[in-house]
């Protein structure tokens, strides 16, 4: 897919994205940034929001109010682009509430539900993206887009109007406290523990993860046949896993979908650069994070950033914790996803 922007498309988030910080139109927080490691050595990022422990939340006394779509006719002061230029599919918008710079999301200009396969045209519109995003800088190697994807609430899906979400690696690298750490997605791909999956060898896992993850290359300059192709081959390892998983632990609750309406009936995130995907069955959207004692501490929820190795909290007592306990991380994993040791 040709995007047909009037200019290169870094520059054009990066200058939409300034311009609405300032005049206020999307709310930035700032984070605090650490690398844990799983008790594996797998490092990810912990970031610490406590901005976001102040949102104030719905009382259940509440009237109900109908959620608006933030992606029908968006606000202009966050609108990026229709892409592509000539017959537009999608479109571009900022994130109006980011702790990253330049977080920016695709979504499909007819509303489609978030919960039913994705389409050609979706993963072309992400490829396209993602290559943009490197090809305004060939020479420098740091500057590229992760990019993901979550199917339903399971996986941190806030909005059911199809999209997927960007979040530039440099921005993300952009703290003296992320040395050590690598995009999962990259790690994964590029690990001599990775192996090759019995149920089709094109796919790989690594085996120092706690959960079921599946990652595939993409083909240099793929079709978008090669795009669609590596994406079922994915979803198909994964809902088999699921339905392995459901077998083998029949008491364990994986909150399917409903397929009455064509939703998938699993929960899942994806996640794409130029050269990989991935996918992660899930099974929960977070897990209570507790003391030795069995006290709660708080609710930690994971979305499609799980894949780059990222995770964020609101509290101080989580933040602590986190950081000195990599078990605590491990657990955390194991919720989430197909852990290798679950718990109910």
């Amino acid at each position: 897919m040709l995007l047909g922007l009037s200019e290169p498309l870094p520059r054009l988030v990066n200058t939409k994205f300034s311009v609405a910080k300032a005049a206020q139109h999307l709310l930035f927080s700032s984070t605090e940034l650490a690398v844990v490691q799983t008790t594996t050595g797998i490092p990810f990022q912990l970031r610490y929001c406590p901005a976001l422990a102040k949102k104030p939340t719905a009382s259940k006394d509440d009237a109900p109010r109908e959620k608006k779509d933030p992606f029908d006719n968006p606000s202009p002061d966050l609108w990026i682009a229709d892409i592509p230029a000539a017959n537009p599919t999608h479109l571009l918008v900022l994130n109006k509430f980011p702790v990253i710079a330049n977080h920016f999301i695709l979504a499909t200009k007819q509303s489609k539900p978030q919960t039913h396969m994705l389409e050609d045209d979706d993963l072309d519109a992400t490829y396209a993206c993602l290559k943009a995003w490197e090809e305004d800088n060939p020479a420098n190697k740091t500057q590229r887009l992760f990019a993901f994807f979550n199917s339903g609430e399971h996986s941190g899906a806030s909005q059911p109007h199809r999209h997927l979400q960007f979040l530039p690696v440099e921005s993300m690298r952009n703290d003296k406290a992320s040395a050590g750490w690598d995009p999962l997605i990259d790690i994964i791909a590029s690990s001599p523990d990775s192996s090759q999956t019995e149920a089709q060898d094109s796919l790989r896992q690594d085996p120092r993860l706690p959960l079921t993850h599946f990652v595939s290359s993409i083909p240099t300059t793929p079709t978008t046949s090669q795009l669609f192709q590596t994406y079922e081959a994915l979803y198909n390892a994964a809902a088999r896993s699921v339905q392995a998983y459901k077998q083998a632990y029949p008491s364990i609750d994986l909150a399917l979908h409903a397929t009455e309406d064509g939703s998938l009936p699993i929960s899942y995130n994806l996640a794409m650069t130029t050269t990989t995907m991935a996918i992660l069955p899930r099974r929960n959207e977070g897990s209570m994070l507790r003391r030795d004692d069995g006290s709660d501490i708080g609710f930690v929820a994971l979305n499609g950033t799980a894949l780059a190795g990222t995770l964020m909290v609101k509290y101080q007592e989580e933040w602590d914790v986190l950081k000195s306990r990599p078990e605590k991380l491990d657990k955390i994993l194991e919720a989430i996803g197909l852990s290798h040791h679950p718990s109910s």
